[in-house]
């Protein structure tokens, strides 16, 4: 009797020291990954959408990122913040400043050292979209001297883009409005984006012609700022359970996206 008395409480004690734990865990995650109370989950807006890109209406913002925040600070037991931002490179700048505690955006080595990155979720194609009027049938004949290609500045498709191209210039510019609008004026010769926000664009601005070729991979990951641990456990955790759950897909779903880029594994 003596026996099974010390075995129930031995069971309760190790019960109660596994909740202390948990507990203390899940207020360390909290202090970490939301130190102001909220979660604030940055976002870069552009009106062709997709796996990175945010929409911006008068009913607030809609996009992957957009769903996959706010259920990643419903598990972790808090508001959600979106934090604006005009692209990729002014995200990753931020990282050091404390501005967001949780990204989504296309991930290269130069970033590798400005954020953690968890696990992927997106891989799309990334090409050009010529300016109507241009007979480009290819990216050999796009890759000319005196070709003018813009480019988003400072992120993973213009660092793609200069290294791939040899004559052509490539032109960085702050957001997706300013080269959306270059384009559609004609004032560049070629746009490089992923491709399917430029199969948007296509259909947007009559004349312009999506290149068949790829001239590189763009693979979008959630990501944290440097020496943020227990964050970056935290959102690996999340993101690899949205791909087994179907909140991915879901969250792909909801935004009118295919799930042909969709990184499962």
């Amino acid at each position: 009797m003596a026996f099974w008395r010390w075995l129930r409480d031995a069971a309760l004690a190790a019960a109660v020291v596994t909740f202390a734990g948990n507990a203390a865990g899940a207020a360390g995650l909290k202090e970490e990954i939301a130190p102001t109370g909220k979660l604030r989950v940055a976002i870069a807006v552009g009106a062709a959408g997709g796996a990175f890109w945010c929409v911006k209406s008068d009913s607030g913002y809609s996009g992957v990122p957009v769903e996959l925040g706010k259920a990643m600070a419903a598990q972790v037991g808090v508001p959600v913040e979106f934090v604006e931002h005009p692209n990729s490179n002014a995200i990753t700048e931020d990282a050091a400043r404390g501005i967001w505690d949780v990204a989504f955006m296309p991930k290269d080595a130069e970033r590798e050292t400005k954020v953690s990155f968890g696990p992927v979720y997106d891989s799309v194609e990334t090409t050009f979209i010529v300016r109507a009027g241009l007979d480009v049938a290819n990216i050999a004949a796009l890759d000319q001297a005196g070709t003018e290609v813009a480019a988003i500045n400072d992120t993973t498709v213009m660092r793609g883009a200069k290294a791939f191209l040899k004559k052509a210039t490539v032109t960085g510019f702050k957001s997706y409005e300013e080269v959306y609008a270059l384009l559609s004026a004609g004032e560049i010769d070629a746009l490089a984006l992923a491709r399917d926000q430029l199969n948007l664009i296509a259909k947007q601005i009559p004349g312009t012609k999506v290149l068949a070729e790829t001239f590189k991979k763009t693979d979008t990951a959630v990501a944290v700022p440097l020496k943020h641990p227990q964050s970056l456990a935290f959102v690996t955790k999340f993101m690899t359970e949205s791909k087994a759950n179907g909140l991915l897909k879901k969250a792909y779903g909801a935004n009118n996206l295919s799930e042909s880029t969709l990184f499962t594994q």
